[in-house]
């Protein structure tokens, strides 16, 4: 994979479902403090003025860790509250106005279920695929049935830019998703209902890298990601 593309090991998608009455700011720090290379706010009954507060909240935390930090479904959101992307559905804002509005160094994700869908998002100009449901999860009730590994590995073979696997990741599985050819791992529960939120995403990070290793020694045809 050509150099230059953003690298997303870990990968937290915030819930105010699951977070167990921490809010969206306290589960964004304690993932960066763990290690997480991109946070994505997620809030589907938050008004927009709301996810505007929290975004500009914590984006310059996110800068501080170094990570990204993305807007869930409010490309308006996140163009007007300095966020530094965006992630769109099939159902969302089509990739290609969604690219229009956020002109690059601004970043955009977006979701496919498809080998076809995933060439056209990155041809509209996405950063970065998100591929799921890949297990089963309850975490998004309308996200269909679980994809499974074959059809990761068939979308991931299917684009040059990264793919972010999502749907039902946990510390336990999160190695099969990259030896699957996915570039990052995509979580919900498994950081942002846990104990300790910096605890699970530094668990997740040591398998992701160890995970990684063992890809890279698997061959050439091992994939990675910049």
């Amino acid at each position: 994979m050509a150099d230059g593309w953003p690298r997303y090991d870990l990968y937290v998608i915030t819930d105010p479902v699951l977070s167990r009455g921490r809010s969206p700011i306290e589960v964004a720090r304690g993932a960066l403090e763990g290690g997480a290379d991109a946070i994505q706010i997620r809030d589907k009954s938050s008004t927009a003025y709301n996810l505007g507060l929290m975004t500009a909240e914590i984006q310059p935390l996110a800068r501080k860790f170094g990570a990204a930090l993305f807007v869930n479904d409010r490309v308006d959101v996140a163009l007007l509250a300095g966020a530094d992307g965006a992630h769109v559905g099939q159902d969302d804002l089509p990739a290609r106005e969604a690219r229009r509005l956020l002109p690059r160094p601004r970043l955009i994700g977006v979701s496919a279920g498809t080998k076809e869908e995933a060439r056209r998002a990155q041809r509209d100009g996405a950063d970065y695929i998100g591929v799921g449901p890949v297990f089963a999860t309850a975490t998004k009730p309308d996200a269909g049935e679980p994809l499974g590994l074959e059809r990761l590995r068939e979308i991931a073979a299917s684009v040059p830019i990264p793919v972010v696997a999502v749907g039902g990741i946990t510390i336990d599985n999160v190695d099969a998703v990259f030896q699957a050819g996915a570039s990052g791992a995509a979580v919900v529960a498994a950081v942002v209902a846990a104990d300790d939120i910096a605890g699970a995403a530094r668990a997740l990070k040591r398998r992701i890298a160890e995970a990684r290793r063992a890809a890279g020694a698997a061959g050439p045809g091992a994939r990675g990601t910049r």
